[in-house]
This record gives structure tokens, C-alpha cells and sequence, in this order.
């Protein structure tokens, strides 16, 4: 998976694809964080920030339910989303 390698050997390119095929967006992220955590806790992380709000972002309160997308795994298993 992407958030495991270096951020340094990851291009542009691929952070791009990798952020269009998890947030079915058409456009480019305006920024990417890549990140790892060491301590008691142990994590690494990629966030992204789109390049503008969803146009549905305020709709939430008609007995909808919204899906953040947000995948976890622990030890490079997929346990669960939304």
C-alpha cells in the first residue's frame, strides 16, 4: 500500500491516482500529508485535502447516513470502513 513506502520515493502522479480512486473525485488534491507516528502508538498515515468541498457536505440531516471512506488495517489487514 501507498502510506507504507517512503514518501520520498512516491511520485506526484501516483499520489494522484491513488487519491482519485479512493474519493471518486475528477480533480487533483490541493495538498497531501504523509506521515508516520512512533511511539506507544505506531501508525502511518496519508491525508488528503481536497480541492473543494463536496457539494452535498451540509445535506446530513434527512435521516442520511454519510460515508467518510476512512479503511482500517491493522497489520496490513483490512478490518473495516464506514
Amino acid at each position: 500500500p501507498i502510506w507504507m513506502r517512503k514518501p520520498d520515493d512516491i511520485t506526484q502522479d501516483e499520489y494522484a491516482a491513488f487519491y482519485k480512486s479512493i474519493s471518486n473525485d475528477w480533480e487533483e488534491h490541493a495538498a497531501v500529508k504523509h506521515f508516520s507516528v512512533e511511539g506507544q502508538l505506531e501508525f502511518r498515515a496519508v491525508l488528503f485535502s481536497p480541492k473543494r468541498a463536496p457539494f452535498d457536505m451540509f445535506d446530513g440531516g434527512q435521516g442520511k447516513k454519510k460515508h467518510n471512506h476512512i479503511k482500517l488495517y491493522v497489520r496490513r489487514v483490512f478490518i473495516q470502513d464506514n
